[in-house]
């Protein structure tokens, strides 16, 4: 069984396409860092996989599953991370873990332990009663990533999870990321730190424009591009090196104006 899968994957907004026909295969446990420009399909593919959009051309599947047939079978088995979502804010962090935890059918028992449990390890046992309209955005980002993970899925879809933590918390994450991938859960991970994408990720895919341009694991995507870090090999691929530069250059010119 295929873990994911897509099939010229397309999507379109007023006749513009976002993504040009994406073609994936996920066949095991893994982390994937899925990188590109802003702009350049990231969010729009995590969306469709999770059934938050709908309408789309190709074929998407997860867990085997057909996204347009059995979305509900699918948002129980996986878990989403995403950047910015709403909190309830008038709740508690217990409170909206009890109704996310609900939501996917867990026990009462188990939701009161793993919440409690997942809030002391990100440092939020003391602010387990209060309410999140007071919360940062690392706060609430902490919130989020244990709502997402907290009914053990299998596999993950993150989009920018780190955006908002303090350092301690960045390490957490990797850690659980990395321990999540040791217990064969797949992570398909978007984010524009490089450096993270390229510590944690077996396979890296590059898109631009909609389109796949780079697929590999970092040392092949290193051999092939001639470049020392990922964030040479995506400039060099992305065609933004040369635009980075001369920007650069303006901007040092303007200050010494």
């Amino acid at each position: 069984m295929n873990i994911l899968q897509l099939e010229n994957l397309k999507k379109n907004y007023g006749g513009a396409y976002v993504l040009k026909g994406i073609n994936l295969t996920i066949n095991e446990p893994q982390i994937i860092g899925y990188i590109g420009p802003n702009g350049a399909g990231k969010s729009t593919t995590i969306k469709i996989l999770t059934g938050i959009i709908e309408e789309f051309e190709g074929e998407a599947n997860v867990l085997g599953m057909d996204v347009r047939k059995e979305p509900l079978e699918i948002k129980r088995r996986i878990g989403y991370i995403p950047e910015n979502a709403p909190l309830y804010e008038v709740l508690t962090p217990l409170e909206y873990l009890s109704f996310t935890g609900r939501l996917y059918g867990l026990e009462e028992e188990t939701i009161k332990k793993r919440s409690w449990e997942m809030l002391r390890l990100f440092e939020l046992g003391d602010k387990a009663n209060a309410r999140m309209n007071s919360f940062s955005k690392g706060m609430r980002q902490k919130v989020l990533l244990i709502s997402g993970l907290m009914h053990n899925p299998e596999i993950i879809f993150l989009d920018e999870p780190l955006s908002g933590l303090d350092a301690n918390a960045v390490i957490l994450v990797k850690e659980i990321l990395a321990k999540l991938k040791m217990a064969g859960k797949t992570l398909f991970y978007s984010s524009h730190l490089m450096d993270v994408v390229e510590k944690i990720s077996d396979r890296i895919i590059i898109i631009n424009k909609g389109e796949m341009i780079a697929d590999g694991t970092f040392e092949s995507l290193k051999s092939n591009a001639d470049k020392g870090s990922l964030e040479n090999i995506f400039t060099a691929l992305t065609g933004d090196d040369e635009q980075h530069q001369t920007t650069a250059g303006a901007f040092i010119d303007v200050l010494k104006s």
